[in-house]
């Protein structure tokens, strides 16, 4: 069998990769892919160095591919073109199985970061190419734990509870789709231990012994804040955007089929608050 990871050098990827291992895959039946493939030289694995606006290079790194591991691109407002270039080129190639890296409820929110994603699962479906979506919810890696201690915790998410999970547990999640069967068709809404932004900052002053709070923006005031610090502001914008999605409920989803893909209990908030402190 061979297992083609797309985005193989950002974290995830290389996450995936190295949960693939853990769970007995062969280094010769992984294929990595991405842009800066020094990151994952390390792995043992085959490396190749490939853009997802390369249709060609992506068809043959797909070729001979039983499954394909599909993150998304990491740019907003590219991703339409180069998720169609990489849903041609697993066609083309005959994959056997595309797992995909999507938003939650992205059919259903009106989260603005979700319609890039919403169009990426319907063109799948389309293709015909055998195929699971995993819906993830935020990486607890996004919230900058040390930072918070110096500056706190803003956003614009309100009491919105946030079904935030660390990276390394959608990673085995989707190492465990990869190897297992009956996934084919599946939607899987995944995230972890759900908590509000207070409750975050709650924890992170527990474990610190330091005071961290949080407060709570206007959208707009948030887009400022983060323009301020020098985010560009189409950036900011889909950030505030999806805080405000969030304060409805967007990012909070159940734990089952997390839990039933890790079969464990999700990484508990407080662990990976410890993890990011030490």
């Amino acid at each position: 069998m061979t297992i083609v990871v797309t985005g193989a050098t950002g974290h995830l990827g290389r996450l995936a990769i190295e949960s693939l291992l853990a769970k007995g895959v062969p280094a010769a039946e992984i294929v990595g892919i991405g842009r800066q493939v020094d990151k994952i030289a390390d792995l043992g694995i085959t490396v190749r160095r490939v853009d997802y606006d390369d249709v060609d290079a992506l068809r043959a790194a797909f070729t001979g591919a039983d499954k394909v591991l599909f993150v998304s691109a990491s740019e907003v407002g590219k991703r339409i073109p180069q998720h169609t270039n990489i849903v041609t080129a697993a066609k083309d190639a005959g994959v056997g199985l595309i797992a995909y890296t999507s938003a939650p409820k992205a059919d259903t929110t009106d989260m603005k970061l979700a319609a890039e994603h919403l169009a990426t699962e319907r063109l799948i479906a389309a293709s015909g190419l055998p195929h699971v979506i995993l819906r993830n919810s935020w990486y607890l890696e996004n919230y900058n734990v040390p930072q918070a201690l110096e500056h706190g915790l803003f956003g614009a998410s309100g009491d919105g509870r946030i079904s935030g999970a660390t990276r390394a547990d959608f990673a085995e999640a989707a190492a465990s789709v990869l190897l297992g069967e009956g996934h084919e068709g599946k939607v899987y809404e995944l995230g972890g231990e759900a908590f509000t932004m207070a409750e975050l900052a709650a924890e992170i002053s527990r474990q610190s012994g330091r005071t961290v709070t949080y407060t709570d923006l206007t959208p707009e005031k948030y887009v400022e804040m983060l323009v301020g610090v020098g985010l560009p502001t189409p950036y900011a914008e889909i950030l505030a955007d999806s805080d405000r999605a969030a304060s409805r409920g967007a990012l909070e989803v159940p734990r089952t089929d997390m839990e039933s893909l890790l079969g464990r209990p999700v990484t508990p908030l407080a662990t990976a608050v410890e993890a990011a402190l030490s």
